[in-house]
């Protein structure tokens, strides 16, 4: 294992609460999750969820509303009678679109409803953008957020000279030759332990500077990038990995397609993944209409 990967590791352990930092030493802690329990009186609810981000300003709850996250906090106040936070696996940010986020909420125990009553209940007062795919009944320490172990993305990109109506905000358009070759040996740089400063952004309110100061801020592992039906009307790009930066699958994907149409040689993509500190990073962020999270991953 490389010393980039080895200090991602470290640095994700800290992350999960099972190391800690005392002064420059690095010490294991308590692994007991009962800090992340649901509270007495209450029990714990793992939901997965699709929804079509179009309507909607991301998952992230925000004070003008409008968001997914809001709206289910809403329709559990209406079945539970009470209100109830949630917590998500990460952000999706607007436009994005989701086939399996997941999320839990503790509920009172007083609420007697089967799993699939929870499911049906609460899809009955959600926006029809927004489902409930499924509810069970986890462990009560799960946390949807800190129990995750990766995710996968994938990006779709409509082909086809004519934009077909009803991917209008489901796929990014791009239309003209690629050279598959190329796109296929960037993709494979991508696969392993990176510093992905220069292929990710920062937040509203989160400095550049500040942000790349640390590299351990930026590293991540992809495990797969897989590109399908690159003949046909849509083409699917396919990243799986332990986590994934603000902007990140975007950037990737932009990049990753400014390659294939010959914008920038293979030595441009490689350069930025080989010398995360220098500048100018990617600035090519493929929209939010095509990206979707398909799966995120626990042990």
């Amino acid at each position: 294992m490389g010393r980039r990967a080895i200090c991602y590791l470290t640095k994700a352990l800290i992350r999960d609460g099972l190391l800690t930092l005392a002064g420059n030493d690095v010490a294991v802690v308590d692994t007991d999750r009962s800090r992340f329990a649901a509270p007495l009186g209450f029990k714990r609810l793992r939901l997965t969820l699709a929804y079509d981000g179009r309507p909607w300003r991301g998952w992230q709850s925000m004070p003008h509303g409008e968001t997914i996250q809001d709206a289910l906090h809403e329709a559990f106040e209406k079945v539970a009678g009470v209100p109830v936070r949630t917590f998500g696996s990460g952000r999706t940010d607007a436009g994005v679109h989701a086939l399996a986020q997941v999320a839990h909420a503790d509920v009172p125990e007083t609420a007697a409803l089967s799993m699939e009553s929870w499911a049906n209940a609460l899809n009955a007062c959600l926006p029809s953008s927004i489902r409930v795919r499924e509810v069970i009944e986890p462990e009560r320490t799960f946390h949807a957020r800190f129990d995750a172990r990766g995710k996968t993305y994938r990006y779709r990109i409509w082909r086809h000279r004519v934009m077909n109506p009803f991917e209008v905000g489901r796929a990014w358009q791009v239309y003209g030759r690629l050279d598959e070759a190329s796109l296929r040996n960037a993709a494979a740089f991508l696969v392993g332990t990176h510093d992905f400063a220069r292929l990710s952004a920062n937040r509203a309110g989160e400095k550049e500077a500040e942000r790349r100061q640390d590299p351990l801020n930026t590293t991540r592992t992809i495990q797969r990038v897989e590109i399908f039906g690159i003949d046909s009307d849509v083409m699917e790009l396919e990243f799986e990995g332990d986590g994934f930066l603000y902007k990140m699958v975007r950037l990737l994907t932009g990049s990753l397609m400014h390659v294939a149409r010959g914008k920038e040689d293979l030595a441009w993509f490689r350069d930025l993944l080989e010398r995360p500190r220098e500048e100018p990073k990617s600035h090519l962020a493929a929209p939010a209409d095509g990206l979707y999270l398909v799966e995120v991953k626990y042990a």
